[in-house]
């Protein structure tokens, strides 16, 4: 199941400042960080689940939704405060859709790159999270 995170942030007169701690604001050392932007209007992205990844999802500009599944049942979240975060734990199906325009998603992810750790198949994903 999906978590929300609060992202620590400091603001003042001068506008705000966010930092993430690995292994303190979320539950993982960073391996790896990258983001997405530029997203077409109707583009969807994601639509695969991770064997041993864990993934903190931020918008840090515009909008967007997230959708994911447990093996037992859907969740969705708008994606508009660049102060909370969703943490994706490992076996969790994530679909990310409706940009808007100027949209940026920050991933914070636990391992890297790995081909062999995506599931890419949605009835395989059921199959291995139900096992």
């Amino acid at each position: 199941m999906v978590q929300r995170l609060r992202v620590p942030t400091v603001t003042d007169r001068r506008g705000n400042l966010s930092s993430i701690r690995a292994g303190v604001d979320v539950p993982f050392d960073i391996a790896r960080v990258y983001y997405l932007h530029d997203v077409p209007f109707g583009a969807e992205r994601g639509g695969h689940a991770h064997r041993r990844l864990e993934q903190a999802i931020i918008v840090l500009s515009g909008r967007f939704v997230l959708r994911t599944h447990d093996g037992s049942g859907w969740s969705e979240t708008e994606m508009v405060d660049p102060t909370a975060a969703v943490l994706i734990p490992r076996l969790t199906w994530r679909e990310l859709h409706r940009f808007s325009s100027g949209a940026v998603c920050l991933v914070l992810a636990s391992r890297p790159y790995e081909e062999d750790d995506y599931i890419r198949d949605f009835d395989r994903f059921l199959a291995e999270v139900r096992r």
